[in-house]
């Protein structure tokens, strides 16, 4: 069975393969709802999309084993790379998730659509790079 290492909550747990990422890391006690560099993940655990890939706020980074999870869908892409219309965020459209996916292309995934193949490490709440390396230079 596939073993998911969560980095910063420093917690291994055993999964079925093809398990959702998101449902077992929620089983698990690991809230992968973490808002923008941590602001925000109170309110994101309670008003995110449950699963359906449409508010983003469940994106971790694979640092591990990005080839024992499921490919990116249709939907992921979108999510990541058109800031697309969406009930659940205030305003209508989330540009964060597409920010946070510039630079990140490799490893960046939505939890919610993750399934686990084989033994992965993720890197929950990400920090989001809003402005650039060089923005002020």
């Amino acid at each position: 069975m596939p073993i998911i290492k969560f980095i910063k909550e420093q917690k291994e747990i055993e999964v079925p393969e093809g398990a959702n990422l998101r449902k077992e890391a929620i089983k698990a006690g690991v809230n992968v709802h973490q808002g923008i560099n941590g602001f925000g993940a109170g309110l994101n655990k309670f008003a995110n999309c449950h699963g359906f890939g449409q508010c983003g706020t469940c994106r971790v980074k694979i640092t591990k084993g990005m080839e024992n999870a499921s490919r990116m869908g249709m939907v992921e892409k979108l999510r990541f790379k058109v800031p697309i219309p969406t009930p659940v965020t205030p305003g209508g459209v989330d540009p964060l998730p597409c920010l946070a996916y510039v630079g990140n292309e490799e490893t960046m995934r939505l939890a919610c659509q993750v399934k686990v193949m084989g033994d992965i490490e993720v890197e929950t709440g990400p920090e989001l790079d809003l402005f650039g390396e060089n923005f002020f230079s």
